[in-house]
């Protein structure tokens, strides 16, 4: 019932995209959901965990709850020279700011756009000397768009910045004695004008940022280049196994729903990735976030069992001794892997993930954490090294686990679903590899929605190996002839350099 439920639903979706298609608005999301329409979403009493955000009508897998532009946005420190400061585009060549000599932008067009933004920080910049860190410039932007609105709180908005919560007394010592430090740089950043600001107002906007600070990705979502506010998102709550995901799409984030919620549901998403033990991911919200999970997952350790397994033959477990010596290996390899990935040996990293599972396969389940972690590492650096075969073999038992682990409409597992899937179509297997494109498609027009880069790239995919599919039925041999003749015509493609960041946390939170 479960499948023929998540068929239906997929269904469902690629209708209303077909119908998209043929309506003269081509570019028109599922649900006609703007910045400004949040009659749709009430802020409610969630006991414990605060206030909260609950629908207030039905939604389906794939629709758009709200979509919200963000309240101020910065590029991190260490991406300021190859990513746009206005649109958040990675570019080759970007032109900069000829006065603050700061800020980069795509071309005139961005710079115009971003100058209402931009106008206020360019001034402070040249009168401080530099330009400070990312979390200092988020805070000043902050304050000059308020400072720009006055007390007048937009409809679009459903509570003013000051009322948002910012866990000034869960933090540690050592997160105050940083705050303190913030402050005093703000200060002198400001000059004269911090006058004006009480020190509980600046602190309260730190307070804010440093819990709710979302992460902003590049134009393909697949990598995080900046941090900004988006205050209606600050009001979602977190579930381990949520209703909702969060995407950047076209400058905006959308609250897309990738299950079926019911009116007078509250609207949940998960601030973590999922593939964690319970223990830990409660661990990591607390530490974080500065409150305890309290969801059925965490509650009843689901899924904690599968994320642990070890092999049973004839039902006899491994003994003790060995599983805990096997992942003792796992735990030494991933921090040997890391020192070999920063110094670019991947061939160093594939011999040692090859050593790792050649112990691990007879003791570890293939959805134990462990197996997956190295799993994950040595499909994508043998995708990178063009050893496609081999990387196919182990991205296949990698989504094999993932998919007995995630929600079946989780990013993650679609992401993964459609690497595998391109790595089959490199290794000459086109039944599976387009089976997995296929499977990865249909949740990420949940997730992303079908105007997203990576959906139309999935959709590009798709058609070209449903096409390649039909040729390989109707002859095996010439398709492989015409493949390998094409192949030859074609420069060596070289697959991107394994980045092992991929965005798995919805909250961006300064290390």
């Amino acid at each position: 019932l479960r499948h023929l439920e998540r068929c239906r639903d997929n269904w469902r979706l690629v209708a209303k995209v077909k119908a998209q298609r043929c309506s003269p608005q081509t570019h028109t999301p599922f649900t006609q959901m703007t910045a400004g329409d949040m009659d749709k979403v009430e802020v409610f009493d969630a006991g414990s965990k605060g206030r909260g955000l609950k629908t207030k009508q039905d939604f389906w897998s794939g629709d758009v709850v709200f979509a919200e532009p963000a309240y101020a946005a910065v590029v991190f420190d260490n991406l300021i020279h190859h990513v746009c400061h206005g649109c958040f585009k990675k570019q080759a060549k970007l032109q900069r700011c000829m006065q603050c000599k700061f800020a980069h932008y795509c071309d005139r067009t961005c710079q115009k756009a971003a100058w209402t933004e931009h106008k206020s920080e360019c001034s402070a910049i040249r009168n401080y000397g530099k330009a400070p860190s990312e979390s200092i410039r988020l805070a000043s932007r902050i304050f000059w768009r308020m400072r720009r609105e006055g007390a007048l709180v937009p409809e679009d908005r459903l509570l003013p910045i000051e009322d948002l919560q910012d866990h000034l007394d869960d933090l540690s010592e050592a997160e105050k004695k940083q705050l303190n430090l913030d402050v005093e740089v703000f200060q002198r950043y400001w000059q004269p004008k911090a006058q004006e600001l009480s020190m509980e107002s600046i602190s309260h906007i730190f307070g804010v940022i440093n819990c709710n600070g979302f992460t902003i990705s590049d134009q393909r979502g697949l990598q995080a280049v900046g941090v900004g506010l988006f205050p209606n998102l600050c009001l979602v709550n977190h579930d381990c196994w949520p209703n909702c995901t969060v995407m950047l799409n076209n400058g905006k984030i959308e609250l897309r729903a990738v299950m079926q919620i019911k009116a007078g549901e509250e609207l949940m998403v998960s601030y973590v990735d999922f593939l964690s033990l319970s223990a830990e991911r409660r661990k990591s919200l607390k530490e974080q976030y500065y409150f305890d999970c309290s969801c059925e997952h965490c509650q009843k350790g689901i899924k904690d069992d599968l994320m642990q397994a070890v092999k049973e033959e004839d039902g006899k477990k491994p003994p003790e001794e060995t599983v805990t010596e096997v992942i003792e290996v796992s735990k030494t390899t991933l921090e040997k892997v890391e020192k070999e990935r920063q110094e670019g040996s991947w061939a160093n990293v594939v011999k040692l993930c090859r050593a790792c599972l050649k112990k691990q396969e007879p003791v570890l389940a293939d959805t134990n954490l462990h197996k997956l972690k190295i799993l994950s590492l040595v499909s994508e650096v043998l995708s990178y090294l063009q050893h496609f075969e081999e990387a196919a073999d182990y991205a296949k038992q990698m989504v094999e686990g993932y998919q007995k682990l995630y929600h079946h409409n989780n990013a993650q597992l679609g992401m993964a679903l459609m690497r595998a899937g391109v790595t089959h179509w490199h290794a000459g297997r086109i039944e599976p590899g387009h089976a997995m494109i296929c499977q990865a498609y249909g949740i990420i027009l949940v997730t992303h929605g079908p105007t997203h880069p990576i959906s139309k790239d999935l959709e590009a995919m798709r058609c070209q190996t449903e096409m390649e599919l039909r040729m390989f039925k109707e002859n095996e041999f010439i398709y492989y002839q015409m493949r390998e003749a094409a192949l030859k015509n074609q420069k060596m493609h070289v697959m991107a350099q394994p980045a092992g960041n991929y965005i798995k946390e919805l909250f961006h939170r300064r290390k």
